[in-house]
């Protein structure tokens, strides 16, 4: 069914991106001691935060490559190659702290943030870029733009089967986020990311296949020709 393929696609696409437990061990350094009342507060704004931001992103995007005039078969392709180099330099981390220091550099000074309230910055730096960063605007903006693609009934199921895994990805960051100090201590950082590399090798599979549907498109307009 193209709702379901479309959100083990996106879920599969997103998940080792957003990675709710590196991004957990990075979040938890950042807001430090504090109540756990205040770590699930913090996470249910940011969770939420998190869907509404990649909602937009995703009913927008094609709206977004139409006013750049960026054509699909371009966005597969680029886009696929991208997705595939962030799967395969995840798959060839040697460090297993790599992936959460990698959301922590994104953010800047840990200690310009920790001047702030931490409610004031749910969104920056908490939404974006630690939970949601660069890489998983240009992933999902190309699994919408491969979604578009397809006919009206399939492309409506389609965008609702990313919106599900956008929803259920933020659940996950809750979870992560609002029980951060107990998962970061009970948690070794090295089997999250052996999880994760799994997750990353399918990632680069799904790269290179949406690449090679991008460049068998251009390909057979130029054949036509």
């Amino acid at each position: 069914m193209p709702l379901w393929n479309s959100f083990l696609i996106a879920f599969t696409a997103l998940l080792p991106l957003i990675n709710p437990l590196g991004s957990a061990f990075v979040f938890v350094g950042l807001v430090g001691e504090a109540p756990p009342s205040v770590f699930r507060s913090l996470a249910r704004r940011i969770a939420i935060n998190n869907v509404i931001f990649l909602a937009v992103i995703e009913l927008l995007g094609s709206t977004i490559l139409n006013f750049f005039g960026i054509s699909l078969p371009i966005v597969q392709l680029s886009g696929g190659m991208v997705i595939a180099v962030m799967g395969w330099n995840v798959l060839n981390e040697r460090s297993a702290g790599a992936s959460s220091r990698n959301k922590e550099e994104e953010t800047g000074s840990r200690s310009e943030i920790d001047e702030r309230s931490f409610y004031e910055r749910t969104f920056y730096p908490y939404t974006f870029p630690i939970t949601s960063g660069p890489g998983t605007l240009v992933a999902l903006l190309t699994v919408t733009a491969h979604i578009s693609g397809q006919n009206l009934t399939q492309s409506i199921l389609g965008h609702v089967g990313v919106l599900l895994a956008v929803i259920a990805l933020s659940a996950l960051v809750f979870v992560c986020y609002a029980y951060a100090p107990k998962i970061t201590k009970s948690i070794p950082a090295s089997t999250a990311h052996g999880i994760l590399r799994v997750v990353a090798f399918i990632l680069l599979c799904i790269g290179i296949q949406i690449a090679w549907n991008g460049l068998s498109m251009l390909l057979a307009t130029v054949i036509r020709r």
